[in-house]
């Protein structure tokens, strides 16, 4: 071979490579443009992932090809009208799936459903959803739906959690007189005795449909037609349940108190065991109200209450003149983190400078020094507070406002 031939391939080769090369830079420049206009349009319809979805399901930056799944269909059109200038195929599935048909509705029917990050049983746990309730179905995947909660709240949940409906099997369901679960823990049986066979589990707050009564058992209905006898005195008619609920500081304290000692729990919001904002939820709900999941969401609902100096850090002095009971602390983690760090805790306000909250158990501490429990106090930074009780804020709800809570 020549040197001239050799000279030759090696350029047409070193060509090819930096065309290659050139047109891989093409790709990634396109594949930017798409990244940079789903991020805007995330930001403006879907800025809070657990309640809103707009993401990348498959990118493929060699073809240009790409996917995405949405909870919004506004966001969709804004992507689709703002991506035409851009060499580009994207996807874009609004959910529901239409896989699904049209059970589209789902009423969980254990005790406690675990809700968690993916579609897996290793995943995190990212909440917890009482039987009874009704949710969105949004999405299946091996096994797992995932779904949408009364409060917005969106993680994929086990099938064998919950039963599918259509919006006519569901109104039916919707239609019928139900009773609430009002004590801590029991358990539901096959005949109104407490020597038949357990048919499940119950903690505070599960809902099932009331079909009948013998004798001191109120007869039910599991959304998944299991019949079932529970006992009268550990349940009322949600009816009446929603009508004695009365959201005073005294009454949400006390509810916050009949939680003492429970495990910390990493995503619960049941009596089997909570996280910090799992607690404050449960308590909430334990009066008749439906408020944002977590902590970080909490903190944006409700009435601002002064508790910050001038330069933003936390002055217990203002603390202790305007907080009331019932109100809801927040704290960043670490002693010395910015003010206006993220929060990662809350608890509720009890007075006289204590509170109580979910850490390693359900427990009261103080934020005044001399205090035996002050303890916990010193490893945070207090960073808001809000007021729920006489709050019109919209995304702290009566139960009975709540379009997912039938009340009959």
């Amino acid at each position: 071979m020549t040197n001239k031939l050799k000279y030759a391939i090696l350029t047409c080769a070193g060509f090819l490579t930096i065309n290659h090369a050139f047109s891989q830079q093409i790709d990634s420049t396109i594949y930017h443009q798409v990244k940079e206009l789903q991020e805007t349009v995330r930001k403006a319809y879907a800025p809070d992932k657990r309640t809103h979805i707009f993401a990348f399901t498959q990118t493929d930056v060699a073809k240009n090809n790409y996917q995405i799944e949405t909870t919004e269909q506004a966001a969709k059109t804004a992507f689709e009208q703002q991506i035409k200038d851009i060499p580009a195929t994207v996807a874009i599935t609004v959910l529901p799936e239409q896989n699904l048909g049209n059970k589209l509705i789902g009423i969980v029917h254990l005790s406690v459903g675990n809700m968690r990050t993916k579609p897996d049983n290793a995943a995190e746990m990212a909440s917890q959803v009482l039987m009874g309730t009704q949710v969105d179905l949004l999405q299946k995947d091996r096994g797992e739906y995932r779904i949408r909660t009364p409060e917005g709240y969106i993680a994929w949940l086990p099938a064998s959690a919950v039963t599918p409906m259509t919006k006519e099997e569901a109104l039916q369901w919707n239609n019928q007189p139900k009773i609430i679960y009002t004590a801590e823990f029991g358990k539901s049986f096959s005949e109104p005795n407490i020597q038949s066979q357990r048919v499940s589990d119950l903690v505070y707050g599960d809902i099932l449909v009331l079909t009948g009564e013998k004798n001191n058992y109120f007869e039910v209905t599991y959304p998944d037609k299991r019949k079932a006898y529970i006992k009268k005195e550990e349940a009322l008619s949600l009816k009446k349940w929603i009508d004695t609920r009365n959201p005073t500081a005294e009454n949400l304290i006390s509810s916050a108190k009949s939680m003492l000692g429970l495990p910390y729990l990493w995503g619960g919001t049941s009596v089997k065991g909570v996280d910090c904002s799992g607690f404050t939820k449960t308590a909430y709900f334990m009066n008749g109200f439906v408020i944002p999941r977590d902590a970080s969401q909490q903190v944006l609902a409700g009435e601002s209450v002064d508790i910050l100096d001038a330069e933003g850090h936390f002055d217990p002095e203002k603390a202790l003149k305007n907080l009331k009971p019932a109100d809801l602390l927040f704290f960043a983690a670490g002693k010395n983190s910015n003010p206006n760090a993220r929060v990662t805790h809350v608890a509720l306000y009890i007075g006289n400078g204590t509170f109580i909250h979910a850490a390693g158990s359900v427990r009261i501490n103080s934020m005044l020094k001399d205090a035996a429990n002050y303890d916990d106090f010193q490893t945070r930074t207090v960073v808001a507070a809000k007021r729920y009780l006489g709050s019109d804020d919209p995304q702290i709800q009566k139960v009975q406002n709540n379009s997912y809570y039938s009340i009959k």
